[in-house]
């Protein structure tokens, strides 16, 4: 039997969640291979799950009792019969553990060799392996072993800034730019923290921090055969904390001649190495000399962006790995590859953009997802999902094709401004203000661009027709009992008003209502409504402005304001009274969302606020999401100066450091390891008893009822 008539597998297993194990079914179905899913408790309605031939529970919601087990996946193997494992990409898919462990089952790993996972799994022996082959590397300082003496020792050798890499990492966890010497001994703890924490190797490495760096990467593939191709470079410039937004092929950066130079040299580092399957070269290019490139890293693995280059080049990378994984020799030459016009992808984050991206979560309401000539969408998404943070926020990938670089910018424009997703928070319009930013329209681009552009950015903030639909889809909620909605439950539960609602709605006197919107800042909105859904008074803010609510259909509702008629798509979230509105203008869809602060939530805030002037900080310290404390930098009863680190909160595979809003005395009782919920009070200043300003017991007293809120 030639190589070329070698059968493919009968079943294979997808070791992963979410857009990446949909795609990697997809290819499997396309070819006639059963597959089958793994979940964890989490995701037990996921789409992954649903669109699968078969699916195997692997455990509890954390990754590491379900998805990074290799016991569980193995066992998953066993009981369906799976010839060969996909791993996606992160989880398990750089793990060389996890490759052996299938290659004693005799199961086969549909990724590269463990020496060649062994190897470039280690940013540091990956470095110095390549560069003793020739290709160029940064500047830095990448041994074994270095612990953070060395590293502070080392750094005024390397030069400033300084950028700390994990050895074991990927995707930017735990990289931390260093400016000055001061800030290196907590950046690397902080990096250690976060290394240990997702990669189980708090190893780290240090590398001179390129200026005005542009990131490039180059995909491969390689057969057991001894053949290696690229297929080109994508630009991955756009970045936010080290991880990719927005990705495109090919780089307007490089001419021909550097095209070829770099493919080359991506290739010979995966000769190296002896690599097979699908795998990434990854380069920093500085924009001021664009011939010069220095390896980063390369990813033993298919990446997020592969989309880019599989619709320039026409190739399936998935297909192709399973393909070499099978034994099969690659079905095109080197000289049989052609980039044809232009790819750019944007993702789509469970995130909140205007709260410094915080993560967010809840269920898909309501779903819009856009389709039409050179657009794709790679998507975990579902109407009535449930988005946890136990996970990566990434929900899915909107992927734009043209034949030129201004037609796929356009389309993908078009393509996110036809996307909704109505119960969570996205990025959708961030990516919109950032693609219509002028240098990423013209081609300018670099890793620090995002950074730079944020504080600029304008978010759109509800408006009044907005504001008084969720006010009367409120209205109308009171007047059906069958609705579910919180307001109608028998404790006689109501929002900031006498609860003076008939059973048509209407309101005998004016029912005062109380909007958050966080795009605008977390300001309140304040709002009375009186009469029905149908026929209203609604004054917001000063002014009163008749509105009345039309009849809905398929998720649309009709607004007349004003006597200016408005047209939405509505959901509502029945337990947490969350109104999530759709519109359009000119063609353009928006999101936003509306949060009505119950009597309990309005209190909180007072008490939190209370006996501090206009304009001083507020005392309490809040988590901006549901997740897990990782540490914690003070001791219950510490002083502390206004911008001290208190403790960080994990969430979505992200970490966010919480510092004290005032000088100060702490009061908290947390340690690493709680859980703790969205806005949950974690920690409250009191002002330093030093200053006279209030006798110590007060400040503790004070702190203590805060804190039992």
């Amino acid at each position: 039997m030639t190589p070329f008539d070698a059968p493919l597998f009968d079943t294979v297993l997808v070791a992963n969640r979410g857009e990446i194990a949909c795609r990697v079914i997809r290819t499997l179905r396309t070819l006639g291979i059963r597959s089958v899913a793994v979940y964890s408790d989490d995701d037990a309605g996921a789409r992954h799950v649903r669109e699968a031939d078969l699916a195997v529970r692997l455990g509890p919601a954390p990754a590491r009792q379900s998805y990074l087990s290799v016991d569980a996946v193995l066992a998953a193997c066993r009981s369906t019969g799976a010839q060969a494992v996909h791993p996606g990409y992160g989880f398990l898919s750089e793990n060389a553990d996890f490759a052996a462990a299938l290659a004693d089952a005799g199961i086969t790993f549909i990724g590269p060799p463990v020496r060649s996972l062994d190897l470039m799994g280690d940013k540091i022996r990956a470095k110095n392996h390549v560069q003793a082959h020739g290709v160029p590397v940064v500047p830095g300082i990448a041994e074994p072993g270095l612990d953070d003496a060395r590293l502070v020792a080392a750094a005024a050798g390397v030069g400033y800034p300084i950028l700390i890499k994990p050895s074991a990492g990927g995707g930017g966890k735990g990289m931390q730019a260093v400016q000055v010497p001061e800030d290196l001994p907590a950046a690397l703890q902080t990096a250690r923290r976060v290394a240990a924490s997702a990669f189980g190797d708090d190893t780290l490495f240090l590398e001179r921090l390129v200026s005005s760096p542009r990131h490039i990467e180059v995909q491969i593939l390689a057969d057991i055969h001894g053949n290696v191709v690229h297929l080109g470079e994508r630009e991955c410039s756009l970045q936010r904390r080290h991880q990719k937004v927005i990705e495109e092929a090919p780089s307007v950066l490089l001419d021909p001649a550097t095209r070829e130079r770099i493919g080359e040299a991506a290739c010979n580092a995966a000769r190296s190495v002896d690599y097979t399957g699908a795998g990434t070269v990854e380069f920093l290019v500085s924009d001021a000399a664009p011939d010069e490139f220095f390896f980063m890293e390369m990813n033993t693995r298919l990446q997020v962006e592969h989309p880019v280059t599989e619709m320039v080049t026409g190739v399936d990378l998935v297909a192709e790995q399973i393909r070499i994984a099978a034994g099969h020799p690659l079905s095109f030459k080197q000289e049989d590859v052609t980039l044809t016009g232009h790819a750019v992808e944007a993702r789509i984050y469970a995130e909140d953009p205007a709260q410094d991206f915080l993560p967010t979560s809840g269920s898909v309401q309501w779903l819009q997802e856009p389709a039409g000539e050179g657009i794709r969408v790679d998507s975990s998404l579902l109407p009535g999902l449930a988005v946890s943070s136990s996970y990566d926020p990434m929900l899915a990938k909107v992927i734009a094709w043209g034949p030129d670089r201004a037609a796929a910018l356009a389309r993908l424009d078009t393509a996110l401004a036809g996307t909704a997703v109505l119960g969570i928070g996205t990025n959708v319009e961030y990516l919109r203000l950032l693609l219509a930013d002028p240098d990423v329209r013209a081609g300018r681009l670099d890793t620090t661009l995002i950074e730079r552009r944020l504080p600029g950015l304008s978010f759109r903030t509800p408006q009044p027709p907005e504001i008084a639909a969720a006010a009367l889809l409120h209205l109308q909620a009171l007047a059906d009992p069958e609705s579910g909605s919180p307001w109608r439950r028998a404790d006689g539960w109501r929002i900031g008003g006498s609860g003076a609602g008939t059973r048509d709605g209407s309101t005998g006197t004016p029912l005062h209502l109380v909007f958050a919107a966080p795009a605008s800042g977390g300001g309140d909105v304040e709002v009375s409504v009186t009469g029905t859904a149908a026929q209203a008074r609604i004054r917001i803010g000063e002014t009163e402005h008749p509105a009345g609510l039309g009849a809905a259909a398929d998720g649309r509702v009709s607004v007349l304001f004003d006597g200016v008629l408005h047209s939405f798509t509505a959901a509502v979230e029945p337990v947490t009274g969350a109104f999530w509105l759709a519109g359009g203008s000119a063609g353009a869809l928006f999101t936003v969302r509306l949060r009505l602060r119950s009597r309990s939530e309005q209190l909180d805030r007072q008490l939190a606020s209370a006996g501090r002037g206009a304009g001083d900080a507020d005392p309490v310290v809040r988590s901006p999401m549901p997740g897990t404390v990782v540490a914690v930098a003070v001791e219950d009863g510490d002083r502390v100066l206004a911008g001290a680190p208190l403790l960080s909160v994990e969430a979505m595979k992200m970490e966010h450091q919480l510092r004290a809003p005032m000088d100060g005395i702490v009061s908290l009782s947390l340690r690493p390891g709680d859980l703790v919920k969205a806005d949950q009070i974690l920690a409250t200043l009191t002002p330093d008893p030093v200053s006279g300003t209030l006798p110590i017991e007060q400040h503790q007293n004070q702190g203590a009822d805060h804190a039992r809120l």
